[in-house]
């Protein structure tokens, strides 16, 4: 790399994992020039895609990341997706180094008999639906009164919430006209939350268990039959304060005797599910679980005893999956790009001059913003260390942001930038303070996100949307 011209680097995924690399690495003492590739035409990621729409707190993290990217130094290339308009090949060419931060994007495997049956539904993509992701269906099917939703996770306290909670009471949300619809036809009346482990091993956070009972209408059940702890529960406790947190809060559940909501739900504790029951229509009839009992270090055995709930519909909230990008190396079990400490490996384990990553699509998709600004500490540093040891270098001599510009423009992408993102998020929030006159007594809406892809490129290119409806309003 030439002394006279910035580091040339572009990280593929405007999620927190990449919006933090890129900050973290603007301030690395670098010359560094940055892109930031989205293959959506808004950013944040699942931050915006993945967070349920009645946690204003959490999309807090909106205005940190949003600070970042306001300032200029990280140029945004949105509606961009390697892989289908630009190649890894593509990028090696017009950038010294590459960090890829594409999250988990889909549903991890879930195997158990009847997993397959038509009302079977993976958390990610429920979540994509009322999250208003544009490149998922507009309608959702619920019709069932009795839903499972397999997972002891954040994840699956969202899922349950939603689904339980009336629609009105979700008005105040950016929710789109379609998500609204759907959920004012929701018939449900129970949802069952079921986790293979004890009230000490439940992966909640306080604070998301604590929302749980404060839905209008809606009950939560917990059951004192589900309360065990052993030596390994014991110790947890005393380790963790949230852990702490997460039992009181459910031993709280547990005391309430007197449950008067229309619609219920219910944590059960210590069962692990074994089969999805199929009527002789082949529809979801049933779930069945299998108690398990703690082993005396935390984890937990299968008792032989079975319990079938009713139910028909079933949501598997077990984990987040990442998808594997072409021209970059994929462990299809773990569902990470391989590395070491962020540096991409190839199949012997040998780096990849070039290629980084950070994230969820790094280690797996666990921990929270902490641990994305620690993981994208680590990433960044090994790129520093390989740039100051002459390592980088891009395999033409036509690098950076105008560089591909040029390559966009020649292939007719459709990219969006910053200043379309600000157009985009004034025109959203618009459509929230339009809303909130008609809500009257509810309150302003922040927002109310638009659907279509189509529809977002137009509204950040400050072209007209036409007469064609295409913001999730009915019909769409």
């Amino acid at each position: 790399m030439s002394s006279a011209r910035p580091l040339n680097v572009a990280v593929i995924g405007a999620g927190p994992a990449g919006i933090y690399a890129a900050d973290i690495l603007s301030k690395s003492g670098l010359d560094v020039a940055i892109d930031l590739f989205e293959q959506l035409p808004a950013p944040y990621g699942l931050v915006r895609y993945g967070v349920a729409p009645d946690h204003p707190r959490i999309k807090q993290i909106i205005v940190a990341l949003y600070k970042i990217l306001q300032r200029g130094d990280i140029r945004l290339l949105g509606n961009v997706r390697v892989g289908r308009d630009i190649t890894v090949a593509d990028l090696n060419e017009h950038y010294d180094a590459v960090i890829f931060a594409t999250g988990s994007d889909r549903d991890k495997p879930f195997n158990i008999p009847g997993a397959d049956l038509p009302q079977v539904h993976g958390a990610a993509d429920f979540v994509s639906w009322y999250d208003s992701h544009p490149d998922h269906p507009r309608q959702w099917p619920l019709q069932a009164k009795e839903i499972a939703v397999i997972g002891a996770g954040n994840v699956a306290l969202d899922v349950a919430r939603v689904l339980a909670k009336h629609a009105d009471d979700m008005l105040t949300t950016e929710i789109a006209q379609n998500v609204y619809e759907g959920l004012s036809t929701n018939p449900v009346t129970d949802v069952h939350v079921f986790g293979r482990r004890g009230p000490a091993q439940m992966k909640f956070t306080p604070l998301e268990l604590r929302e749980l009972g404060k839905q209008p209408d809606v009950d939560v059940i917990v059951y004192e039959e589900d309360f065990d702890f052993d030596e390994g529960s014991q110790e947890a406790i005393r380790a963790s304060n949230q852990t702490k947190q997460v039992v009181k809060t459910l031993t709280n559940y547990a005391m309430v005797e007197e449950h008067t909501a229309s619609r219920r739900i219910h944590i059960h504790m210590f069962h692990s599910p074994s089969e999805i029951v199929a009527d002789e229509d082949g529809n979801v009839a049933a779930i069945r679980t299998e108690r398990t009992k703690l082993n005396g270090d935390g984890t937990v055995s299968g008792t032989g005893e079975f319990i079938e709930t009713p139910v028909q519909a079933v949501y598997r909230a077990v984990g987040y999956f990442s998808s594997p990008i072409e021209g970059v190396p994929f462990d299809d079990n773990r569902g990470v790009i391989p590395n070491e400490s962020g540096r991409v490996v190839d199949e012997a384990g040998v780096p990849i001059t070039g290629l980084y990553t950070t994230g969820w699509v790094k280690r797996g998709p666990v921990g929270l913003i902490g641990s994305t600004k620690s993981d994208a500490q680590e990433t960044i540093a090994m790129l520093v260390e390989d740039a100051q040891a002459g390592k980088l270098h891009a395999t033409s001599e036509a690098v950076g942001h105008d560089a591909m510009i040029n390559l966009l423009n020649e292939r007719g992408v459709r990219y969006t930038e910053w200043h379309g993102w600000e157009l985009l998020d004034e025109y959203e929030q618009k459509l929230g303070a339009d809303f909130g006159e008609v809500v009257g007594g509810r309150g302003l809406r922040e927002r109310v996100k638009v659907v279509s892809r189509e529809a977002m490129i137009r509204i950040s290119k400050g072209e007209d949307l036409g007469e064609t409806d295409l913001i999730g309003q009915p019909g769409e």
